[in-house]
């Protein structure tokens, strides 16, 4: 019997890194807590990059599988990209193929207590990172010959601070309709939205999972249009266009 390939198997494997991240993150809390204090622990948590590290796994397995060789993608060092406006960007995940970015990608999560200050700053620090990417790519910062795929996937701590509605104040002009009591979940899923409608990254997904059942690997996918399977197909698509094409590079 033939193997299935990983991403006719990816609900198997998202699983699997959405259980990853909860394990990781309760080993960050356990560590730093013997080490300092429980406040400590869980902000090791909360900051600690390596939580993600399934999905990356994963995304890697995904990119060679479409026919890219392994020492093209980069997910642990030389992460590195040159912007326009700073002189350089740190991503989560990379393939450059002899001096050709073919894509970029950003993992970020959040889980609680703090939603409302961490949701700021999430949205300013992808958008920001957008804009520098794409003016340092109008200016040849990556090779010419290929536009590259830039990816957002976001994972959220579903729980009743994320899911309750929330407040919004309009001491001058009146916030668009769709925010008004709507919970810092609906807000990450407009954001991830209208990152791609907006073209700001070519794809995105959002999960939740909640710390109780995190750990089995049980997450849920608020809108189809932002299912880590579709993020996964743009990916992989973009990827097994142009591995013809990379190898003549």
């Amino acid at each position: 019997m033939a193997k299935l390939s990983m991403l006719a198997e990816l609900p198997k494997h998202t699983r699997e890194a959405v259980a990853f991240y909860w394990r990781t993150r309760s080993s960050q809390v356990e560590k730093q807590r013997k080490a300092g204090g429980a406040d400590q622990g869980l902000r090791s948590a909360v900051t600690g990059g390596a939580h993600m590290d399934g999905f990356i796994s994963l995304l890697t397995k995904l990119v060679i599988e479409a026919g890219i060789d392994s020492s093209h993608i980069y997910h642990r060092e030389a992460l590195e990209l040159p912007g326009y406006f700073r002189p350089t960007k740190r991503w989560d995940f990379l393939v450059v193929v002899n001096g050709q970015l073919i894509a970029a990608l950003e993992t970020k999560s959040q889980v609680g207590p703090s939603f409302g200050n961490n949701f700021n700053n999430r949205t300013e620090e992808a958008m920001g990172s957008a804009l520098d990417l794409w003016t340092a790519y109008r200016e040849q910062a990556f090779g010419s010959a290929i536009r590259p795929w830039i990816g957002y996937l976001f994972l959220l701590e579903d729980c009743a601070s994320s899911t309750k509605p929330v407040g919004v104040k309009e001491p001058h002009f009146k916030a668009f309709p769709e925010f008004l009591k709507s919970s810092y979940a609906k807000r990450y899923e407009l954001f991830c939205r209208r990152l791609v409608l907006e073209k700001h990254y070519d794809n995105s997904a959002f999960l939740m999972s909640s710390a109780d059942t995190g750990l089995q690997g049980v997450f849920s996918e608020p809108a189809s249009d932002l299912s880590f399977q579709t993020f996964a197909n743009s990916l992989v698509a973009r990827v097994a266009t142009f591995s013809g094409r990379i190898k003549q590079l």
